[in-house]
């Protein structure tokens, strides 16, 4: 059996869980949401087995599988969405995206976060983001945008671009096509956890709306808030977004 690093299994994994999903597209056999739950079935059960093969002793939390409470007792947790934005997905948009991250002690140790329609995956161990002129864009929630999004991007002078998947909206920012990616309303560990390693891995700033780390392996996997942004304008931007907070 292949002796891999945590590096290469996360990459492996977000690779092949794009291609897998990728694959019940096929022929055009399937649509809406009978096509995106048969994705998500195979392809999560693809992932559970690698990780039972590969490291059986750690934790798991995904999306639509019942979640084990020894996670919690458990240093090593993967926490995995084999599909960010399922919507995005089965009516044939690219801005969905595979999240892999590996969490330790609460903190996103390592991850590798995928966009399958584009045939990228990147991985923290070799990634930086796009230190270029800023774009003047604010990506947003396409489906659930926030209360109150204009008046925080009116002040920060900038542009809201409404994109699917939180993965997809995070590599926007590391890519350079987008300076800030906000979010408020509730999200769940699955959707931030690989995005937020990659965020920080490449030289971007993430943390909650109010400037906290954000932290996983919680026993309520909910997340209210997420902030991904250009490290220069992390202060103009958490200043802008305490606006917003309750």
């Amino acid at each position: 059996m292949r002796d891999l690093d945590d590096d290469d299994l996360a990459y492996f994994l977000a690779t092949g869980i794009g291609d897998i999903v990728r694959g019940t597209r096929a022929g055009g056999l399937l649509h809406g949401r009978s096509l995106a739950r048969v994705a998500n079935e195979v392809a999560q059960r693809w992932c559970d087995e690698v990780l039972s093969v590969h490291r059986p002793d750690d934790g798991t939390l995904s999306e639509g599988v019942s979640d084990d409470p020894s996670r919690l007792e458990k240093s090593r947790v993967w926490i995995i969405d084999v599909i960010d934005g399922s919507k995005e997905f089965s009516t044939g948009r690219s801005d969905w995206s595979v999240h892999v991250a590996l969490v330790v002690d609460g903190r996103p140790a390592l991850a590798s976060v995928g966009l399958p329609d584009a045939g990228r995956v990147f991985r923290t161990d070799q990634v930086h983001y796009v230190d270029g002129p800023p774009s003047g864009n604010m990506v947003i929630s396409r489906n659930n945008p926030p209360a109150g999004i204009g008046e925080v991007a009116g002040a920060l002078g900038l542009k809201t671009r409404p994109m699917g998947s939180a993965g997809a909206k995070m590599l926007s920012v590391l890519l350079g096509d987008a300076d800030v990616y906000l979010h408020a309303g509730g999200q769940y560990e699955w959707d931030q956890a690989a995005p937020v390693g990659v965020a920080l891995a490449s030289g971007l700033h993430a943390s909650r709306l109010d400037g906290t780390p954000i932290r996983f392996n919680k026993s309520d996997t909910y997340s209210p808030d997420i902030l991904v942004c250009r490290p220069d304008m992390t202060e103009q931007v958490l200043a802008a977004a305490a606006a917003m907070q309750p």
